[in-house]
Order: structure tokens, then sequence, then C-alpha cells
């Protein structure tokens, strides 16, 4: 079989390979890029491993007139940029020591041993720089059916990296075929070995979860989730009910998955801890589960959140009540969205002035809102205290 695409014939990624196969040393393409060709999907990020050792690999590429970055050079990782366009090339390696989070790597010469440290089947598919395709586990037959399996024995390699366990979620929820069912050996493997997720720093934890709920449809991969306890390992008290009903409805109603709306479906205790998520999802996070909880009717949703985290949240609120997505409450919020409170501190003054001012403000904009932005500037400034 062959790998084909832009990416891989493109001038600026054969100039990082001929640097190396030039060199006499071996260029393979591996992991996502090469996944992701076979199955049609879109290529972002260029992955090459070698049997270069990473200061060769810098030697090389500076002497191709090529930018090498030693972003990871402990671990046998360059950032070779060839156009303007980053090339993570890394040296064959193999575990020598892990212990659930991180390990240690001594450079190898063969593909055998690098395929074999890797997590999944389908991601130890490795091309040449012609698209020739190198299978050594047999991960091929996996890709094509969708089966997302470890690599060897799963619980060994969950215990490399427990990291692996929502891996393990994430990939079925973006490759596996939801017909077919997760791995049996795999769910059990990750059930099993479920407390080791507390030695991972948050951090890692929240990248996993974002990645997994920007799916397509997250939902059963979350489902096992919860089947298996890995959910509440994750995020206590947690529900995952509401979340396939939301996936419905955000496609009915055209909006793009949103990972911060999915994880508000889900609940939990100290999410934003949990999960490391940065102010900004923090608070998309709290705004999109208070307004869906709250009760507030559209019109006043949208004109506190604005047009799209308003109709996220109304969203919301059907998919936790079980109900479709009224096309008048999503009229509501663009109308909300859309209104402007005409009446401004200036024309309240000087009688009002300090707290009172203040307090004015918010009783007439209350008023306003209630009756759905009709009030006109000077019918608010008439209304009796």
């Amino acid at each position: 079989m062959q790998v084909t695409g832009e990416w891989l014939t493109r001038d600026e990624t054969q100039a990082v390979c001929a640097a190396l196969v030039d060199a006499g040393y071996q260029a393979w393409f591996v992991g996502g890029c090469v996944r992701n060709a076979l199955i049609g999907a879109p290529v972002d990020d260029i992955d090459i491993c070698t049997d270069a050792r990473p200061e060769t690999v810098i030697e090389l590429s500076k002497a191709a007139g090529l930018k090498p970055v030693p972003t990871g050079i402990d671990h046998g990782t360059i950032t070779v940029v060839s156009g303007g366009i980053p090339h993570e090339v890394t040296t064959f390696r193999r575990d020598v020591e892990t212990d659930g989070r991180h390990a240690v790597v001594a450079f190898s010469d063969t593909m055998d041993e690098d395929a074999a440290r890797r997590d999944f089947t389908m991601n130890a598919l490795y091309a040449d720089r012609t698209g020739g395709l190198a299978d050594p586990l047999d991960g091929l037959p996996d890709l094509e059916a969708r089966h997302v399996r470890f690599i060897g024995d799963p619980q060994q390699r969950i215990r490399e990296d427990y990291l692996r366990i929502l891996r393990f979620f994430r990939f079925s929820a973006w490759y596996g075929d939801p017909a077919l069912g997760m791995d049996a050996e795999g769910l059990a493997a990750c059930a099993t070995l479920s407390d080791g997720i507390e030695t991972l720093a948050a951090e890692r934890i929240g990248a996993e979860m974002t990645k997994l709920l920007r799916a397509t449809d997250p939902a059963p991969a979350v489902a096992a989730m919860a089947q298996s306890g890995v959910l509440l390992q994750v995020l206590p008290a947690a529900d995952h009910t509401a979340l396939a009903p939301l996936v419905h409805l955000e496609a009915q109603a055209g909006q793009d998955p949103d990972p911060m709306l999915r994880l508000a479906s889900l609940g939990g205790q100290d999410v934003a801890d949990r999960l490391r998520l940065s102010k900004a999802d923090a608070k998309r996070l709290d705004a999109l589960r208070t307004w869906a909880l709250e009760g507030q009717p559209p019109h006043e949703v949208g004109y506190r959140l604005g047009a799209d985290i308003g109709a996220r949240a109304v969203v919301l609120r059907a998919a936790m009540m079980g109900q479709p997505v009224n096309s008048t409450d999503l009229d509501s919020v663009a109308k909300g969205a859309a209104a402007q409170f005409p009446v401004k501190a200036a024309d309240l003054m000087p009688e009002y002035t300090g707290a009172q001012l203040g307090l004015r403000l918010k009783t007439l904009e209350k008023r306003w809102i209630e009756a759905q932005f009709t009030p006109s500037k000077q019918d608010l400034l008439n209304a009796p205290d």
C-alpha cells in the first residue's frame, strides 16, 4: 500500500528527508501523519523518525540550509524547520525505564524497537519518503477496521504511561468504529488500572479530555469511560447521560463541536482545577453550566452571554432536560445578543450618584430585560423608583 498526500511530496518536507537519507541514514514518516493519510483524514503534524542521533540531525539539517531547533533533544527530538514548516525528527528509541508518567529512553537503530514502545497498533505505521508503507506490528488491518488496540499487553502499555488510558478513549472517539465497540482487553485494562490516573499532572489530563471532547461524537467513548470507572476517576460526580443528546442537538442547531460545552454537560467536582483549564476555558465552562441550569429566559441568556455562547447554553439546557431545541428560543437568544441597553449613567445624573446610581441602573436594566427590550430610553427614564 502507498501513502499519498500533498504534505508528503512538498519540497519542504522532502528536503528534511533528503538531508538524512543522502547522508546514509533512514527517514520514516510515522504516527499520525501516516495514520491520517491512510484513512483520508487531515494531516496537521509531520513526525519523522530516523536512526541518526540528535546531534547528527542538527548537523545534517544545518548543512542542508534547514533550521534545527532542539525542542526535545533529551528524548531524541529535533524540530527541523523547512520553508517555515516544522517537522518533528526523532531518533529511534526504546524504553529503558518507566514510572507511569515519564520514560527513560535509549536510542535505537531499528524500527522494530521503536514500534514496540508505541501505544496503539494504528500508531506504529511508517512510510518512507516515497510513501512506501512499513507495518512492523500488523497495525494496518486494525486501522482499516477502525479497531483501537494496544500494542502487546495492554496493562504493560498502560503502566508505562497512565495517560494511555485516556488516549485509548480519545483514539476510540476519533478513529474507532462505534459499531465494532471498544477493544475488550484494552477496556478491561483501563478499568483495572484507572487508579493510576491520580499520578498524572492535571495539565496532561485536561489536554486529553479536551481532545476527546472535540471529536465529532465522543458520547460512546465517554459512556465506556463511565462504565469502566475511568470517568469518575477523572471527574468525581460527573454524569455522562446528557452528552449523547447534546451531541445530537448540537448538530441539529448547526453548531461545531465545543469541548467546553460538552464538558459542561458532564458536570463534576472542581472541574477547572482537576483539568487545569485556562482562565478563558474555565470562565466559558462556568458560564455555560450556570446559565444552562439557572433557567433564565433565552432572550436574557443571549443578552448576557452573546449570540454564540448563549445559543450553546440554550442547547445544553435542552439536552440536560431531555427536550428538543426550540427554534424560537434560539431566535430569542439572537435578539438578546443584538440588544443594547439604552440608558447610560450620565442619563441619571445628578439625581442619582454613587451606590444609588448603580442600583438604579441595575433596576432599569432588569425591567428592560423582563420586558424583552421593548421600553425606550425615555420610558425607562420616566419609570418610577
